[in-house]
C-alpha cells in the first residue's frame, strides 16, 4: 500500500495549535507532522512575559495542548527538530539533523523572532536578555529579585509588560525608548499617556526620546547603559524589547514571495499551490492593502483559514483583528486596526482608572483602545464587526449610552 505523503506544519507557536485543531475539525483525516525547534508542544505565549514570570506557573500550565492531545489527534510530533530547506520541486522539508520529510501540503507557522542589539553596542553581552520565547522566560526568572536594577531597552507592549512584572517583584526597573513617547507606532498620545503614569506611579524610571550608545561589561557581563548624551545607567540584567523580525529564510531560499512576510492570498496560500502560510510570519491583503499582524488572535484566525484550505473547504480571511497587554491590574483591550487614523478621542469610563480611546479616519470608526473598559472593547468591536462607525459627538458626550450605538 502507498504511504501518503503527510501535511507537515513546520512551527510550534499558537498557529500550529490552531491548525491541528482546525484541520480535524474541517474533515481531513490525513497524516500530520509538527515540526518545532523547541522541545515541548504549543504552548501559550502571552503569560511569559505576565503570569508565567510574575506567577512563577509550571510549564504544564501554559501548554495549549496536552501531549497526549496531539496522540488523539494522530499528530506526530518532531520536537526539537529544525528544516534547514524547502524542496519545492520533491515537495520535501529536509532538516537539519540530515533526516528529510516528503508533504502534500506544507504549512508555514515559523512566527518571528525579537530584534536584537548589534554584537559592536554590547548585544552579545551575558545578562543582556529578550523575551519571546519559554527559554527566554526562563533566563529572565531568576533575576527577579527584590533590589536589583534592570533595564528595559524599549517601550513597546513586550518591554511594558516585562517592566510591570519585574517592578511588582521589587526590582529597580528604569525603561528608556528612544522614540519621543512610550507606544510610538501603535497607540495614541492619550493611551501613552495613561500607561506612562501607571509605570511611574509603580516606581519605573521611565525615559523616553533616550537613545543607547552602548550597553557596557564588567567582564563578559553587562553592568551599565551609556546613553548618546553620556548619561550612564547602571544594571544588572537588560531586556530588550525593540520589535521582531519575520522568519522568512526557508520561504526565501525556496523561492517564495516576500513583503515584509511570507506572501499570501485571502485563504492563506502561497504562489505554489503546496505551501501556505499563517500567523506572524506572513503579509496578507487586508481592506484594500497588505499587513502583517504580531497577535495570537491573528496566528489562531489565521490558522483555522489555512486549515479549511488543506481540508478543501477554503475560507477567506474576515477577522477582526484584536489585541491585549496585561500590565500591573490594568488590562488594554484593543479592537481593530488604528493604522492613517487622523483623530483619536479619549472617552472616561465608569470607573476612576478606566479610558477608551476611540481612532477615526475621517468619520469611519478604525479602532478602540479600551483600558480596564470590558464594555467600551466589546461595543467597539461589535460595530467594528459591522462595519460602522458611531459619531464622533456621542464619543465625546460623558451621558451617551453605549447601548443607543449598539441599537442599529
Amino acid at each position: 500500500m502507498d504511504v501518503v505523503a503527510p501535511v507537515v506544519l513546520v512551527g510550534g507557536g499558537h498557529a500550529a495549535a490552531a491548525f491541528v485543531n482546525s484541520v480535524r475539525r474541517a474533515g481531513y483525516e490525513g497524516p500530520l507532522t509538527l515540526i518545532s525547534d523547541e522541545p515541548v508542544p504549543p504552548y501559550h505565549r502571552p503569560p511569559l512575559s505576565k503570569k508565567y514570570l510574575s506567577d512563577s506557573l509550571p510549564v504544564a500550565q501554559i501548554m495549549i495542548r496536552a501531549a497526549a492531545w496531539y496522540e488523539e489527534q494522530k499528530v506526530t510530533l518532531r520536537l526539537g527538530a529544525r528544516v534547514a530547506r524547502i524542496d519545492r520541486d520533491a515537495r520535501r522539508v529536509e532538516l537539519a539533523d540530515g533526516s528529510s520529510l516528503d508533504y502534500a501540503q506544507l504549512v508555514l507557522l515559523t512566527g518571528a523572532r525579537p530584534r536584537r542589539l548589534p554584537a559592536d553596542s554590547g548585544g552579545d553581552l551575558q545578562g543582556v536578555l529578550l523575551m519571546r520565547c519559554l527559554a527566554d522566560a526562563d533566563a529572565m526568572a531568576p533575576h527577579l529579585v527584590v533590589g536589583r536594577r534592570l533595564l528595559v531597552v524599549g517601550g513597546g507592549y513586550i518591554g511594558l509588560e516585562a517592566a510591570a512584572v519585574a517592578a511588582s517583584k521589587g526590582l529597580q526597573v528604569t525603561l528608556i525608548e528612544a522614540a519621543p513617547r512610550i507606544l510610538q507606532r501603535v497607540a495614541a498620545p492619550a493611551t501613552a499617556d495613561y500607561f506612562r503614569a501607571l509605570h511611574r506611579a509603580h516606581g519605573v524610571d521611565l525615559r523616553e526620546g533616550v537613545t543607547l550608545r552602548r550597553l557596557m561589561a564588567d567582564g563578559a557581563r553587562v553592568c551599565a547603559a551609556e546613553l548618546q548624551d553620556g548619561q550612564r545607567i547602571d544594571a544588572d540584567v537588560v531586556l530588550v524589547g525593540i520589535g521582531v523580525h519575520p522568519n522568512v529564510e526557508l520561504a526565501e531560499a525556496a523561492g517564495l514571495a516576500l513583503d515584509n512576510g511570507i506572501v499570501v492570498d485571502e485563504f492563506c496560500r502561497t504562489a505554489d499551490p503546496h505551501i501556505l502560510a499563517a500567523g506572524d510570519c506572513c503579509s496578507f491583503p487586508f481592506r484594500g492593502r497588505r499587513i502583517r499582524l504580531e497577535s495570537v488572535q491573528n496566528a489562531n484566525d489565521q490558522a483555522a483559514v489555512a486549515a479549511h484550505a488543506v481540508a478543501g473547504k477554503p475560507m477567506p480571511y474576515a477577522a477582526l483583528p484584536w489585541f491585549w497587554s496585561d500590565q500591573y491590574d490594568t488590562k488594554l483591550q484593543i479592537a481593530g486596526l488604528n493604522q492613517g487614523y487622523d483623530d483619536a478621542i479619549p472617552r472616561a469610563g465608569k470607573s476612576e482608572r478606566s479610558l477608551s480611546v476611540w481612532y477615526y479616519r475621517g468619520e469611519t470608526l478604525l479602532a478602540v483602545d479600551a483600558i480596564n473598559d470590558a464594555a467600551a472593547f466589546v461595543t467597539a468591536k461589535k460595530l467594528l464587526e459591522r462595519g460602522a462607525s458611531v459619531p464622533k459627538a456621542a464619543v465625546r458626550d460623558p451621558a451617551a449610552e453605549f447601548k443607543t450605538w449598539l441599537a442599529g
